[in-house]
């Protein structure tokens, strides 16, 4: 939840959008497994998102994702699209597949995940191991904040009731529901992705953008994986015009 940055939410709500942001399991104060044995997959992740909207007794949302997060709001758009008035997806990839081949995550990413060690037990160990995370996410074409990005990743893993379950999502199965196709979604979608994104390079956002019909694609030039601070007035601008557009 804290990813999404103080910040960001509040200048969205002042643009005059109630904004919800929430844990998923293994996450913050969500609830949680035991480390390795995760006791959900990808569609009880999609579900989760439904309850969410349930518990606060709103039919529908403007759902915006980033990274998995953005696979989970493709899932919602495609198996209840009843509850999703628009989409914006960040960093993310398609969920089924689409008629092109998508190139893999860049060298520097893959030697990263290959060779990196962490101790999920213990704390500094995995804070570490974050913020180095981190730094390879930016994409190295823009300054690397690491205070900043200390901060917020240690102030997260303060808040997390088990950190060493954060792994799970690492290693849960994706779920075997069956989904349409990304031609079947009828909402109005953006997607935005970093020119230098090395888990997902560009084609995987403009591969989401041209599966979708009629959504639209900003590529932030640069940018990483994620939301990086300097882009959230242009992500902020970008998301008030779609949802008003939708609405």
């Amino acid at each position: 939840m804290l990813w999404w940055d103080d910040s960001f939410c509040r200048d969205l709500a002042d643009g005059g959008r109630y904004v919800i942001r929430y844990d998923h399991r293994d996450t913050g104060r969500s609830t949680t497994y035991e480390p390795g044995r995760p006791g959900y997959d990808g569609d009880d992740l999609s579900a989760d998102a439904a309850g969410v909207l349930d518990a606060y007794r709103l039919p529908s949302a403007h759902v915006v994702g980033v990274s998995a997060g953005g696979g989970i709001a493709q899932d919602l758009a495609l198996d209840l699209p009843a509850r999703v008035r628009s989409l914006v997806l960040i960093s993310t990839s398609p969920v089924v597949p689409v008629d092109r081949d998508l190139p893999p995550p860049t060298g520097d990413f893959s030697r990263f995940v290959a060779e990196s060690e962490v101790d999920w037990s213990d704390h500094d160990s995995v804070l570490e191991h974050l913020v180095a995370y981190s730094r390879v996410l930016a994409g190295g074409q823009r300054p690397f904040d690491e205070a900043a990005w200390r901060d917020l990743i240690g102030r997260d893993l303060d808040r997390a009731d088990s950190v060493a379950s954060l792994q799970n999502h690492d290693v849960m199965d994706q779920g075997d529901r069956p989904h349409a196709p990304l031609a079947s979604v009828s909402v109005p979608t953006l997607v935005i992705h970093g020119t230098a994104d090395p888990l997902f390079p560009l084609p995987h956002g403009q591969a989401l953008a041209d599966a979708i019909p009629e959504a639209v694609l900003l590529p932030i030039d640069g940018a990483g994986h994620g939301v990086d601070p300097v882009d959230q007035p242009t992500i902020i601008a970008a998301i008030l015009r779609h949802t008003a557009q939708a609405t």
